[in-house]
């Protein structure tokens, strides 16, 4: 991925026109398979002053597949009166420096803490046992995997990081699939034990919240079956997965 920051200073009676402009700009932009997002700022101090920033999935794909693809003439036909008001245009590349506020509660936060998982996953694994289909994938059960569950929950969810530092991270959760050859049928009975014991324990029901939690459930889930598959190659190496909230789409009144 790289990062394209495009700075514009714009007199403000035209700026209703350049906004317009790149509302029209950002369907050819949008249908590009090259862009992953983008978004066109305005400063508030100085008002005149904008930045466009569009995540491209590469500097070559962005210089050699849109600029020179079918989509960038309808693009550039828009924001062509434009252009002698950019005072830069570059590419940024991610430095890994990122993090998230604490204006907004983790996922982890908004459901109650380690309690809150951990009280999940003990009704949970309560029902797993008694499943005639799963239940037989976790005879001879560690008593202490419904807690290290609950931790790799917590973490995943923007809890502390335990599951990586007192239980190896993601390396050893894979470790738990390799070769177990979990079937379709398996997976989506753990799905919907998990959920039923969400609301048997009292998880937050408001759709935000459900969205992000089965977002990631059916994101684990659906990996941890491919890792399971006789002669999977999976990566080896990697961190445990940090799952934030999810964007509702936006209500967009019929005019």
């Amino acid at each position: 991925m790289i990062v394209e920051y495009i700075r514009y200073r714009v007199p403000e009676e035209s700026s209703s026109e350049f906004e317009a402009a790149y509302r029209r700009a950002a369907k050819p932009l949008a249908d590009a398979p090259e862009c992953v997002d983008y978004e066109l700022t305005r400063c508030v101090e100085e008002p005149g002053g904008y930045i466009l920033r569009i995540t491209w999935t590469s500097a070559e794909e962005h210089l050699r597949g849109f600029r020179e693809g079918p989509l960038f003439g309808a693009f550039f036909a828009e924001i062509r009166p434009y252009v002698s008001a950019i005072e830069e245009m570059r590419h940024y590349a991610p430095t890994g420096v990122r993090g998230q506020g604490s204006a907004v509660p983790s996922l982890y936060e908004w459901a109650g803490g380690a309690e809150a998982f951990e009280r999940l996953t003990e009704v949970f694994y309560d029902h797993v046992k008694k499943d005639d289909l799963i239940g037989p994938l976790f005879a001879g059960m560690d008593p202490g995997h419904p807690a290290y569950v609950a931790m790799w929950l917590s973490e995943v969810f923007g809890g502390p990081a335990r599951y990586t530092r007192e239980r190896g991270g993601y390396p050893h959760m894979l470790s738990q699939h390799i070769g177990k050859g979990i079937g379709e049928p398996q997976r989506r009975r753990w799905v919907n034990l998990l959920l039923d014991a969400a609301d048997e324990v009292g998880l937050p029901a408001d759709p935000e919240f459900r969205a992000a939690f089965v977002g990631y459930v059916e994101w684990g889930t659906r990996l941890a079956l491919a890792n399971s598959q006789p002669g999977a190659t999976p990566i080896a190496q990697a961190p445990v997965p940090r799952w934030g909230w999810g964007v509702a789409p936006p209500y967009v009144p019929e005019s």
